[in-house]
């Protein structure tokens, strides 16, 4: 898009729902721009194509990406979570643990899972990523959401917090190691509140 002075200005990549097919279609950009933003092992990549690849045969899954044609800026998606997926059964467990189970009931039993939200570094400060959630959020059925992030004060959990999220553990570390994190949960619909 041209201004009035001739120069090419930039535009906001625009946000677009998938479907299953589109999902597979773009695994392989969205794994490169979870790459970019993430900075993961080599070796883990692998494991976690194979991970999205299962997600998008989750109940309630739906999926949205950010970018022009092939590039994908920013990408999220999410499903209805449910007993015998990993992440659910861990976290259900780990929120029982802390607080009974009722309180695990009261998170788990109706919510709706972000499991991928990233944006790559070069496309992060436009608002992409209030963009992708608020969107990937809207019109859910389900009661919550819930999600993990590093725990660490990060753009991301400032995001989240401004929508309404609110910490459920805190110092929490995922069975097989790697980073601390914390787990986040908000009733549906969001905040529509900006800070």
């Amino acid at each position: 898009m041209k201004s009035a002075f001739g120069a090419r200005r930039e535009t906001t990549p625009q946000i677009r729902e998938i479907d299953r097919r589109g999902f597979f279609r773009k695994l392989d950009a969205m794994l490169a721009t979870y790459a970019a933003a993430m900075e993961p092992p080599a070796d883990q990549m692998p494991g976690r194509r194979t991970i999205m690849e299962r997600h998008a045969a989750y109940p309630g899954f739906r999926a949205f990406v950010a970018g022009r044609r092939r590039d994908v800026a920013g990408f999220a998606y999410g499903f209805h979570g449910e007993p015998g997926q990993w992440w659910h059964d861990v976290v259900h467990a780990a929120l029982a643990e802390v607080g009974g189970p009722e309180h695990a009931g009261a998170w788990m039993s109706d919510t709706f899972e972000v499991a991928e939200l990233h944006v790559h570094p070069d496309s992060q400060g436009q608002g992409l990523g209030r963009g992708l959630i608020t969107t990937l959020c809207a019109d859910r059925p389900e009661r919550t959401v819930v999600l993990s992030t590093l725990d660490a004060e990060t753009p991301a959990r400032n995001l989240y917090r401004s929508l309404g999220l609110t910490d459920l553990l805190t110092a929490f570390r995922f069975p097989g190691g790697g980073p601390l994190y914390a787990v986040m949960g908000a009733r549906l619909p969001l905040s529509s509140r900006r800070s």
